[in-house]
């Protein structure tokens, strides 16, 4: 227990990654939560719990609704490095409300599980509110606000400048992948050969966030970027299916990582000159291009996988023709109605003279 929390990363012979704490219950969580989430939901979560406890310093089974808002004092708490954001310090709300939804998760387990002294989630649900009816929910409020933002996107001119500055087809191909069909980064590296559908056009995305399948279609100009890497490219060694591999180096053949993709964005991004243009900014670029070309947004959710159409709803503010519209409309109709009224009203005053 003197070592909890120590962060400890294995790979399995399989190549599966697995994260450790140093304490019976919080490793068996994370054994829980690597067989239902993804890789990278696994990984943040082992980290949010090793930031908790570090800050904490207790048992597990001895937290308190007490600790949890000592914690959540100490992410907010004043830190040398300021937010260039919002020029705020501290965590940024998402990062702290993330961190609480993972501690959360820790302690609904515990609870669940029904053998430990844990029989309340020490994280509360929120705050109650002096308001008067509707639901538990909505007289609660929540112990983080996170700001609802708008995702940045890239210019038609930016993404050109972005692609120009990719060096191999395969690096060209996942580029094109998220700025023309609008996968995530973990879809881009988890297309496997039989995903492929080079004659229809489309890509069955199996790898998608929560589990959730979809087919979609994708430009020529990702089919032909793909076909030079894999003609030209792709190591004829490579003993994996998966479709974008590790070119050169003691890794070469094997599947490509998260963080190799980061890594030739971040060379496009600085060879290009551009101040920001992530993977997610580059799906973000997609889905809202497609709303602008006149897309359905029931079209847009099924293209980027969402579950909710709520969350499709952001690219119609990002899509600038589509405000402009909706406003050019209604202010005609507006201004229909008025004149409509001063012709009634004239012909009134004409018809008492």
């Amino acid at each position: 227990m003197s070592s909890f929390p120590c962060l400890v990363r294995l790979v399995s012979g399989s190549g599966q990654v697995r994260y450790r704490l140093g304490e019976r219950l919080v490793d068996r969580y994370l054994e829980f939560v690597a067989g239902r989430c993804r890789p990278d939901t696994l990984r943040a979560v082992a980290f949010d719990l090793k930031a908790f406890f570090a800050v904490i310093g207790k048992d597990p089974v001895e937290v308190t609704a007490a600790d949890v808002f000592e914690f959540l004092a100490y992410q907010r708490g004043d830190r040398t490095v300021i937010r260039l954001a919002d020029r705020g310090s501290g965590l940024s709300a998402r990062t702290i409300a993330r961190r609480l939804s993972s501690v959360s998760g820790l302690y609904a387990y515990l609870v669940a599980r029904g053998d430990t002294p844990v029989v309340v989630n020490p994280v509360p649900r929120g705050l109650m509110t002096r308001r008067q009816g509707g639901s538990v929910r909505s007289r609660t409020a929540p112990l983080v606000r996170v700001p609802r933002t708008l995702p940045r996107i890239l210019s038609p001119a930016e993404a050109d400048r972005l692609v120009a500055a990719l060096r191999t087809h395969r690096d060209r191909a996942m580029v094109l992948a998220m700025l023309l069909a609008g996968l995530r980064r973990c879809e881009v590296l988890g297309l496997r050969f039989a995903d492929v559908q080079v004659a229809d056009r489309r890509l069955a995305v199996t790898e998608g966030k929560g589990g959730h399948h979809r087919v979609v279609p994708a430009a020529n100009r990702f089919f032909d970027a793909l076909g030079a890497y894999l003609h030209d490219e792709r190591p004829p060694d490579a003993r994996t299916d998966r479709v974008f591999v590790v070119l050169k180096g003691p890794r070469r053949g094997q599947p490509l990582s998260a963080e190799g993709l980061d890594e030739i964005l971040a060379g496009a991004r600085n060879r290009a000159g551009l101040e920001h243009a992530t993977c997610h900014e580059l799906r973000h670029t997609c889905l809202t291009r497609l709303r602008e070309a006149g897309m359905a947004l029931e079209a847009v959710r099924s293209q980027a996988g969402h579950r909710s159409i709520e969350s499709t709803r952001v690219y119609l503010h990002l899509a600038n023709d589509w405000l402009a519209g909706q406003y050019l409309r209604a202010s005609q109709l507006i201004d229909a109605d008025t004149a409509a009224v001063g012709q009634m009203l004239a012909i009134q005053e004409a018809a008492l003279s």
